[in-house]
Order: structure tokens, then sequence, then C-alpha cells
């Protein structure tokens, strides 16, 4: 490593949402700023969390509403975790196997990914079933566990008496599926489109389709690492932020996805990953489906870490009995997203960041012109399957309403 370069050890996992890192070191933005990003493959989202905490990683590709956890003290060790970026927007899926999927089609499900559609459909299979369905999400404190919940309770679907719900590491996800061990799971790039690929499943609806313009990763670090080195992190979301802006239009597609398919990262083809990165979704062998933000890597403020996403998570913590309210919970939960941070180390680049720290989450129909740092920004739309808002200010209220273990549907 040549003496300018300051070592940054970054872990991630086999996820199509690890590309901004994976740019970040490519791509020479990170040298750029002076780092020697060094990115180490894991295999489950505990062993992400448990090597930050213990020091093996100095960042980290990870579960958004992990640092939350550990802040409420529902991790083993007890360290801070902070956010001060987001990794993108969606690039989730839920997938079924080919199987279930046959029930669902006769039950009237759509073929578009339409999550009303589907879940209607998935009701009533539910409902007639002799047996309770099997889904697969990749931990406990992930936003596939909580919005395949909120789907299916939305839905009329109660996830802990309807049907059952297990942990799985996401690349054992397509397996599990073939094997008949599950039913259907929810998990980030390529293991969903691994799954059609491999006649085994069909993409039934998205992340995108559930909560449209939602976090999903984030880049976790201690508090202590934080604080301990400032200007080297600042230079470390600079460049993400560069490989982020990068990440726009075909061209950039092709070779971000022919970098993924190297075996030190997913070691599957590059044709199979660019689904992801470019929305062009094969569902079925029958069916495609083309979606401008299945992932969204900077588009609508993408890389921005809102605390109103952190309050959501927080809230559905809650609602499934993770955590109890109390004002001093939603306080430790949203001091876990920094954008204090991010502002202050994207503030030497030409760019336009949000001026507020949170929005009310599923509020703008279309895009929209918001204050920004350097003039109008453009986000949404937004928005939640069922026509729900969320204000974090009247996050009592919302509670309080999902106090059932049920969404009311719109």
């Amino acid at each position: 490593m040549p003496a300018d370069l300051d070592p940054v050890i970054a872990g991630f996992l086999p996820l199509m949402d690890s590309v901004l890192l994976v740019l970040a070191a490519e791509k020479g933005f990170a040298r750029e700023e002076g780092i020697d990003l060094v990115l180490v493959r894991e295999t489950s989202w505990a062993n992400i969390r448990d090597r930050v905490a213990v020091g093996h990683f100095d960042v980290a590709h990870m579960l958004a509403p992990m640092p939350l956890a550990a802040a409420l003290g529902l991790s083993p060790f007890s360290v801070p975790l902070l956010a001060p970026m987001a990794l993108g927007l969606g690039g989730n899926a839920v997938t079924v196997s080919t199987a279930l999927w046959g029930e669902l089609e006769a039950a009237g499900a759509p073929a578009d990914a339409d999550a009303v559609g589907v879940g209607a459909a998935l009701s009533r299979v539910v409902r007639a079933s002799r047996r309770r369905l099997r889904f697969g999400v990749v931990h406990p404190f992930s936003g596939h566990n909580y919005e395949l919940r909120y789907w299916l309770a939305a839905c009329g679907i109660d996830p802990d008496r309807d049907v059952e719900i297990g942990v799985l590491p996401p690349a054992l996800q397509p397996e599990a599926l073939r094997a008949g061990t599950i039913d259907g799971y929810c998990v980030g790039e390529p293991w969903n489109s691994l799954a059609v690929e491999r006649g085994s499943g069909r993409i039934a609806t998205l992340k995108s389709a559930i909560w449209r313009s939602s976090p999903e990763k984030v880049l976790g670090l201690t508090e202590s690492w934080a604080m301990a080195n400032p200007a080297l992190l600042a230079r470390l979301l600079r460049a993400i932020h560069r490989a982020a802006a990068w990440l726009r239009g075909p061209e950039a597609i092709l070779e971000a996805a022919t970098l993924m398919a190297e075996p030190r990262y997913l070691d599957l083809p590059a044709a199979l990953l660019a689904r992801g990165l470019s929305g062009h979704l094969v569902l079925d062998p029958r069916s495609r489906l083309d979606t401008a933000d299945f992932f969204l890597p900077e588009q609508r403020a993408a890389t921005f870490p809102w605390i109103s996403h952190a309050l959501w998570f927080y809230s559905q913590m809650v609602r499934w009995g993770h955590v109890e309210h109390s004002p001093d919970n939603a306080r430790r939960a949203a001091a876990t997203f920094r954008p204090d941070l991010y502002r202050a180390a994207l503030a030497p680049l030409v760019t336009n960041l949000p001026t507020a720290n949170a929005k009310v989450e599923g509020a703008l129909a279309s895009a929209t012109l918001v204050t920004g740092t350097r003039g109008p920004l453009s986000l949404g739309p937004d928005g939640f399957f069922d026509g729900r808002i969320f204000d974090p200010d009247q996050i009592e209220a919302y509670i309080a309403s999902q106090s059932d273990g049920r969404s009311a549907t719109a």
C-alpha cells in the first residue's frame, strides 16, 4: 500500500447493493480521496454486525435497521453504531416458489408485481391453505423483515400467526426455495433473479412496489471510529458519493455488473447482475418488467441518511414487539442516522443536498422540487402501497394506529 494512503477495511455481503463500495474501490474514487479501501466479503449479517463491533471492520455495508438495534440494546454487543450515509434506495424483491406462484395466479395475482393485487391473492391462498406458508428474511432487524411484515399485515395476513417467517443468509435463500424448505423470501438482488434463472422461483412483488423510494442498506460503523477518524470518514463518504454519481446510464451499469460478476464479489454472470442495477427485471420466463426505481444509487437523494427513515424502522420494531416505545427509545433510534456527518463530508463538493433532516414519508405522488443546499432538489415519487403516510412528528399516533399488529389498507 502506498504510504500516502490511509487504509479502511470494509465488510460486505454478496449483494448488488454493495456496488457503491465496490465502485469506490475499483474505480479509484477511494484512492483519489487518499484511501486504500479494502473490501472483505462476509457470509451473514450477524457476522457483519459483530466484526464491526469488535473492530475487525472499520466500516461495513449494513442493514439499515441494524444501527437502531444496537442503540436499543437488541444486539449482543452494546457498541453504539452510526449510519452517516445510505447506500441507495430499493433493490429488494419478494420471490415465491413456482408452485406457490401457480396458486397465486389461480387466485387472481396480476403478472406485473403490483403489491396490492399480489397481496390480495396471497391472502386468499393463505386462508385456503392447510398449512402455514414459510417465508425467509435475512435478519430479524432488516428492512426485508419489516417491509414483508408491513405488506402481509396490510393485506390481512398476520405475519406471526398466518405464516412463518425465518432467517437465512441471502445467498442460501434460492437453494432453500428450490429444496422446498421455504415457500418464498424477501431478499436483495441477485438472489431473486437467480431463483428465476434456475426455474425454482418467481418474483412476486418488489420492495419499490411496497414502499417506493425506500431505504435499504447503509454505511455502518461504530461511533468511536467515527469520532476518532472524522477527516478519514468524510473522505470515505465523498468517495462513495462519487461512485453513486458515476453509476448512471447503460454503459456504467454494464461496467458495474461486470465488476460485480468477478469471483471475489458475486461470481455470477454479469447479464444476470445487470437486471437489478438497470431495473429490467425478468419475473419469470414469460414475464418482463421495466421499472425505473427498482434500485436508485443516487437519484432522489438516495444516499442521504434521512432520520424519518430511521424512525419508520423504529415504529416497526415497536409494532412487532422488538422494543417498547418511549420518547427516549425514539430519540436513540433517530440519533443513529447522521445527516450532519453526511453534509459536513460533502460540503466541499458541488452537489445539491437536502436542507431538512427528516420528511413525511409517503407524501409525494410524483417527482417534487424541494429546497436544497444549492437550489431546487427533486425528491419522490415515494409512497407506501396501502396509501398510508408516516409523519415522524406524529410518531405516537402512527404507532398507536398499528397497535393491533395490522395496518389499515387504504
